[in-house]
C-alpha cells in the first residue's frame, strides 16, 4: 500500500537526531551491578532500542537522560497487567543534509509516527505480547474524522495519537514510549550487527537496499532500510514483518554471552538507547525495574492486528489497510482479559484452529497456470499475495495445459511450508518434486483461494510467534 505522493519514512525504533548520547561528566561511578543486575538492563535496552520495551533496572541512566511528554495516560497500576504504547517519530527536521542522506531518509520535514506497537505486560509480569498497528490502518481519529492512523500524531502530538489507539483497541494504555530514528543504528553496530533472512530479493533505491534472498549480517545503516522498506510484495505488512524479525535479533544479541561480559560495552549500548527515548509518566523508566526478571526470548510473542481488506482504497484516494473489526475486537478483548493468544479463547463458544507451523508471510512461491484458462495464473497469484505469501515473480505458464488437478509441488526441506500454501487452496494436492522451493500449479478444477486474512475468526486461535521462533535460522 505505497501512496504514490508519500515518501517512505523509517521505522523509527531509537535514537534521536543527534545523535549518541554520553556519559554524564564529573558523576561519580556506582557500584559494578551483579551479572543478573546486568542481564535486566541488557533486556530493558535492548527492548527500547527496537520498539519493545520489557527490562528491569537502569544502572548507568539516570531520568535526566530520559526526556519527558505528556501523552495523557492512565495511572499505572500498582500491580497487575500493563498496556504500553511505542511509537516510532519520523523526525528528520533535526537532521543535517549529509545524516539524511547516509540514512536514504529524504528531506521533509515535519513528523509522522511510522511504527506503533501497543506491548502487553501480562499479570505476573511474566509473559509480553507485542501487537503492531500497521501505519496505513484506515480508522477515526478524535476530532479530526477518518484518516491513516499516523496522521494522530502529526494532527495532535502525543496526546491524539494515544487517544486513537486506545479508541481503536478498547484498551487502556498505562505508559507512554517515544523513540526516534538514528539511534537505532548506534544500537544495532553497538552490538555487532544483526543476522536477518529474506525470503525474496530485496531492492529500493529509496532506502538504498539491495539484497538478494537469503541470510544476512547487517550493520547499522543497512538495518535501518532492511526494517523501514516497503518495497516488497505486501508494504507495510511486510515491514512489520522484518521489524519483529529485527527486534528478536537485536533481543538475541542484547542477552548474548559477549555484551553481558563486557561492562564497557554494555555501558555505551544502555546510553545509547535511553538517552534517545521519551517517556510519560516521567519516571526514567525506573517503575519497570524489577518488573520482568526472568523473562526469555520464548515469553515475548508478536501479533498482527486481524485483517479484511488489504487494498482498502479510502475515499481521499489513498491506499490503506481496513482491520476485521470483529477479530480485531476479540483479540484486544483477550489481550484485556490477559489471555494468552498462543491458546485456545477461553471463551466457551471458541474453536481452537491448526495455527500452520509456517506463516504465509515467511512463504516464498512461484504460481504456473496449468490451464488453457487465460489469466487464471495472474489472478491465483493476486489471491495469494493477498492471503500473506510472498510471489515475487509473474505467473507463468507450464508446457502441458491439461492439468486436471491444483498441484503445490516442493523441494527438500520445504514441506511444512509446502502445507501452509495448500491449507489456502480449498482441494490442492501436495507432491514432492525435484525442484528448488515450491511452485503452484493451478488446475482445471478452478482453483479457488481461500479469502485472505491475517488471522483466524474471532473464535479461533490468533497466529502468535515468539521472539525466538521469529530470529532468523541460519
Amino acid at each position: 500500500m505505497r501512496d504514490p505522493s508519500e515518501e517512505d519514512a523509517g521505522v523509527h525504533v531509537g535514537g534521536d537526531a543527534y545523535g549518541g548520547v554520553k556519559l554524564a561528566g564529573g558523576r561519580p561511578r556506582k557500584p559494578r551491578r551483579s551479572a543478573r543486575a546486568r542481564r535486566r538492563n541488557a533486556l530493558l535496552a535492548g527492548l527500547l532500542s527496537v520498539g519493545v520495551l520489557i527490562g528491569t533496572g537502569v544502572v548507568w541512566a539516570t531520568p535526566r537522560q530520559i526526556g519527558a511528554v505528556d501523552a495523557g495516560v492512565a495511572k499505572t497500576p500498582p500491580r497487575g497487567a500493563e498496556n504500553i504504547l511505542l511509537v516510532g517519530v519520523d523526525k528528520r527536521d533535526d537532521l543535517t543534509r549529509k545524516k539524511q542522506n547516509e540514512l536514504k531518509l529524504g528531506r521533509e520535514s515535519g513528523q509522522r509516527t511510522d511504527t506503533m506497537m501497543v506491548i502487553h505486560l501480562s499479570e505476573d509480569h511474566s509473559k509480553v505480547t507485542v501487537v503492531s498497528l500497521p501505519r496505513d490502518s484506515w480508522t477515526t481519529i478524535p476530532g479530526k474524522g477518518d484518516h491513516k492512523i499516523n496522521s494522530a500524531y502529526q494532527f495532535g502530538g502525543p496526546k491524539l495519537a494515544l487517544q486513537t489507539v486506545r479508541q481503536a483497541t478498547g484498551l487502556e494504555i498505562h505508559r507512554y514510549i517515544e523513540v526516534n530514528v538514528l539511534g537505532f543504528v548506534d544500537v544495532v553496530d553497538s552490538l555487532g550487527g544483526v543476522t536477518v533472512c529474506t525470503p525474496v530479493a530485496i531492492n529500493d533505491p529509496k532506502t538504498g537496499l539491495n539484497l538478494a534472498a537469503g541470510t544476512h549480517e547487517l550493520k547499522g545503516v543497512q538495518a535501518l532500510g532492511y526494517a523501514r522498506t516497503r518495497a516488497t510484495a505486501r508494504s507495510d505488512l511486510d515491514r512489520i514483518d522484518r521489524q519483529q524479525q529485527v527486534i528478536s535479533a537485536l533481543l538475541d544479541r542484547a542477552l548474548s554471552a559477549g555484551t553481558l561480559a563486557n561492562p564497557a560495552k554494555l555501558a555505551s549500548f544502555v546510553n545509547t538507547t535511553l538517552g534517545t527515548v521519551k517517556v510519560d509518566p516521567d519516571d526514567g523508566l525506573l517503575g519497570l525495574a524489577g518488573q520482568l526478571r526472568d523473562v526469555k526470548l520464548d515469553n515475548v510473542q508478536f501479533v498482527d492486528v486481524p485483517l479484511a481488506e488489504v487494498d482498502y482504497k479510502a475515499p481521499t484516494g489513498e491506499s490503506a489497510v481496513l482491520w476485521d473489526k470483529a477479530a480485531a475486537r476479540e483479540m484486544f478483548r483477550r489481550i484485556k482479559a490477559d489471555e494468552n493468544l498462543a491458546e485456545p479463547s477461553a471463551t466457551p463458544s471458541a474453536k481452537p484452529s491448526a495455527k500452520p507451523a509456517v506463516p504465509p508471510a515467511r512463504v516464498s512461491l512461484k504460481v504456473l497456470n496449468g490451464t488453457l484458462v487465460n489469466g487464471l495464473g495472474a489472478r491465483t497469484r493476486t489471491a495469494l499475495l493477498a492471503y500473506g505469501f510472498q510471489v515475487p515473480d509473474t505467473a507463468g505458464n507450464t508446457p502441458s495445459k491439461d492439468h486436471k488437478k491444483t498441484l503445490v509441488r516442493y523441494g527438500a526441506g520445504q514441506e511444512e511450508a509446502a502445507r501452509t500454501v495448500a491449507a489456502a487452496i480449498p482441494g490442492a494436492e501436495l507432491r514432492k518434486a525435484d525442484i528448488k522451493g515450491i511452485e503452484v500449479i493451478t488446475g482445471q478444477d478452478q482453483l479457488k483461494v481461500a479469502k485472505p486474512k491475517a488471522t483466524p475468526t474471532p473464535a479461533a486461535t490468533p497466529t502468535a510467534e515468539t521472539a525466538t521462533q521469529t530470529i532468523c535460522k541460519k
